[in-house]
């Protein structure tokens, strides 16, 4: 059997990219697995709050994130009694195998790491071990598991990459096929959302401005006048897809309304092209309130009762501790280490 894993770190910000660059298709994956890969498979969604430390974190705050984004993806579809979800840091062995495996993983790879470039900045030398080491850790939440297959967008491929080559190191030093090299699955019309206000730059929880994302958690109102200030441009849709080209405004509502909707591009403009925005934007709103009003309802009673929320994270950590264990036992016996 194959097995899916996918994750993400816990922010009050989750917003419209998360649901249809990823949420929606985990959704998509726990159901049709069989039809999607060819064979079945089982699905592990992880809230990575080990992750998220590598920036300053209120400690009360990381636990009521924590407990939100596990709302969400249960009112967002994912279903407990298909799919495992657990906290990555309820089960020990994700941190002691990133430990093990940091111990074979060349200084030169993580350097070349983009993102720590980009988070890191100008001020490298002055970054936390953490985030220089994060890629380490991603590798180790992925082959804990066993993992065959990994939903990614472009920017996380790079580390995808390198836990393949953890994973292929590790084989070849101790001479084994224990850890399973993952492989990329990318799908979905909108992995890639962009914001309401530039459309060159992604949809982003960390972009000042509340006008350039739909969050999980607006209203109808709120949603409507996003979508209403939305950056486009003064020409109307165009009939083929072709026309969006240097159009990224234009080109970001007409990829969220393929997204929310579950269809193509082509097929949105072969609907309105030709069309100005005064017409497609409130369809757009429309479609967006109508998918989002129930999972932001279904997230505000499960949090209003936290109850329910635990109950799912208790027997989905159960769940993944049995399996990480598994693994690490392992990892252990072939390094050597005293049992």
């Amino acid at each position: 059997m194959k097995r899916i894993l996918s994750c993400m770190q816990p922010t009050n910000n989750l917003h419209l990219g998360n649901y249809l660059g990823a949420l929606k298709n985990w959704v998509l994956l726990q159901d049709q697995a069989a039809d999607v890969l060819g064979e079945e498979a089982e699905c592990l969604y992880g809230v990575v709050d080990l992750h998220a430390i590598t920036v300053p974190q209120e400690p009360a705050e990381l636990l009521k994130a924590t407990r939100e984004i596990a709302a969400a993806y249960i009112a967002g579809g994912v279903d407990p009694d298909k799919s495992t979800i657990f906290v990555q840091s309820a089960i020990p062995a994700h941190s002691e195998l990133m430990w093990l495996l940091a111990t074979m993983t060349q200084m030169g790879k993580l350097e070349r790491m983009t993102q720590f470039k980009d988070k890191a900045g100008k001020n490298a030398e002055r970054a936390g071990l953490g985030l220089f080491a994060y890629p380490v850790l991603m590798a180790a939440d992925i082959l804990v598991y066993k993992a065959t297959h990994v939903p990614v967008g472009d920017d996380q491929k790079q580390h995808l990459e390198l836990s393949r080559e953890i994973a292929s190191t590790f084989n070849t030093r101790f001479d084994t096929e224990t850890l399973v090299q993952p492989e990329p699955y990318i799908m979905g019309a909108a992995t890639r959302v962009m914001s309401l206000q530039d459309g060159s730059k992604k949809m982003s929880k960390s972009d000042p401005s509340e006008k350039s994302r739909i969050n999980m958690t607006d209203d109808a109102d709120t949603i409507v006048k996003k979508i209403k200030k939305a950056q486009t441009d003064p020409e109307p849709l165009p009939e083929r897809v072709e026309g969006l080209e240097g159009r990224v405004g234009a080109d970001n509502l007409v990829n969220i309304y393929a997204g929310l909707a579950g269809i193509s591009k082509e097929d949105v403009l072969s609907e309105y092209g030709g069309q100005g925005w005064g017409q497609f934007k409130p369809k757009l709103a429309e479609l967006a309130v109508t998918t989002l009003a129930p999972i932001t309802e279904r997230m505000a009673q499960l949090l209003e009762d936290q109850s329910e929320i635990d109950a799912v994270l208790a027997k989905g950590n159960a769940k993944a501790n049995a399996l990480a264990e598994v693994t690490l036992q392992e990892v252990r016996d072939i390094m050597g280490f005293w049992k």
